[in-house]
């Protein structure tokens, strides 16, 4: 019999009989079959390969859902719990669980953005947004309220604050504190200066990691924004000055721009 080879050095490899032992032990059909279980080996790895990285990238596309599920739920369940807060209720936990509240609700005017301000300032706490450091003054009272935030979610905005913009932080059913941004700068985190209580006036104080787009969270720079409260004078008549026209008076110049109703300080038009 012809057993004629197959290009280059790889032999032929004839069809299987169906019985067994049809013909002699032949080397050729032994490289023949080694070959096929090769391939399907190589076949069954691969399909594995490709089956375990599709379970992968659908549990990474889950997990991300998931993630971003949660916080626009906890978000919404703030929000619930700040309208309770306004009602009165001086701890309104957003779920059973929570070992934090929201304090206060900043509004930044010229960016269109508002922020909840939550008790404590923990890893667990900021994970759903701005928090109260302990120690430094609580919103509505005098000294200097520290907030801190994480730079790549809910105070990434930082970077867009100028000086004179306004700072509106709401903490009690009508009652509202005004600030103008006067500094930013950078610091060492170990720099607690930034959270003193010197006894120097009233400012908001809000703190994030630096730089905004640094890969690794866990640096050693701290971005921090320091504002002055705005004293709102009596109008004739004893009627408090709106806190724009406060800050106007202040010297905090505001023009219009971006269309009606917008108001950005002079300062930040240059």
């Amino acid at each position: 019999m012809n057993l004629s080879t197959s290009p280059a050095s790889e032999p032929y490899c004839p069809a299987p009989l169906t019985l067994e032992r049809a013909w002699p032990h032949d080397p050729a059909r032994d490289f023949c079959e080694a070959r096929d279980r090769g391939h399907t080996l190589r076949r069954a790895l691969f399909g594995g390969l490709a089956a375990l990285a599709l379970l992968l990238s659908a549990w990474q596309f889950g997990n991300a859902a998931w993630i971003h599920a949660k916080a626009i739920l906890a978000q919404h369940l703030i929000e619930q719990a700040w309208a309770r807060k306004l009602a009165g209720e001086p701890h309104p936990r957003p779920w059973p669980w929570a070992d934090t509240w929201p304090l206060a609700h900043l509004s930044v005017p010229r960016l269109a953005l508002a922020r909840h301000i939550l008790a404590g300032a923990d890893g667990r706490t900021i994970a759903f947004g701005p928090g109260h450091v302990h120690g430094t003054a609580l919103p509505g009272t005098p000294g200097n309220v520290a907030i801190g935030a994480h730079r790549d979610t809910h105070f990434a905005f930082l970077r867009e604050l100028r000086e004179g913009d306004l700072l509106e932080l709401a903490h009690a059913p009508g009652r509202t504190t005004t600030y103008s941004v006067r500094t930013t700068r950078i610091v060492d985190k170990r720099e607690v200066a930034v959270l003193a209580q010197d006894g120097t006036g009233n400012r908001l104080t809000l703190i994030t990691c630096y730089p905004f787009d640094a890969i690794d969270p866990s640096g050693p720079l701290r971005y921090v924004v320091t504002a002055e409260e705005i004293a709102a004078p009596a109008a004739p008549g004893g009627r408090p000055v709106p806190p724009r026209a406060a800050a106007a008076r202040s010297g905090a110049r505001l023009v219009r721009s971006r269309g009606p109703g917008a108001e950005t300080p002079a300062s930040a038009t240059a």
